[in-house]
């Protein structure tokens, strides 16, 4: 079985805040580790979260966060999903989502989005 993944961004409306994503569109197939990168370059805007909305769903599903260099993954998430990074410093932000293809239910629409630190 061959998946589709997609990969878009988010950004904070009116904020100025150009959010990059590459690549933006993988094929897959179960047992195929991708990872999908993301940076921006606000400086003060240390939280980077990944949303995942699902064919048919109209919800995105927040999958986790990176706060610094700090990582928080929902439940469903943490086995084959991983968030990596440092948001640290006031260079440009880097961050990255690697998904663990399992089958059709990681067939889906990836959002990155950035956020200043609560």
């Amino acid at each position: 079985m061959i998946g589709l993944l997609f990969i878009c961004c988010l950004a904070g409306v009116g904020l100025g805040l150009e959010v990059r994503q590459s690549p933006s569109e993988l094929i897959t197939k179960p047992g195929d580790n991708v990872q999908i990168f993301c940076n921006h370059n606000k400086t003060d805007y240390y939280v980077m979260l990944w949303y995942q909305r699902s064919p048919g769903d109209t919800a995105m599903k927040l999958i986790g966060y990176l706060n610094f260099e700090a990582v928080q993954l929902e439940d469903p998430y943490t086995i084959n999903f991983i968030i990596s990074g440092n948001l640290g410093g006031s260079t440009a932000k880097n961050g990255s989502l690697t998904i663990k293809v399992k089958g059709s239910e990681e067939d889906a629409v990836y959002y990155c989005a950035a956020s200043k630190a609560h």
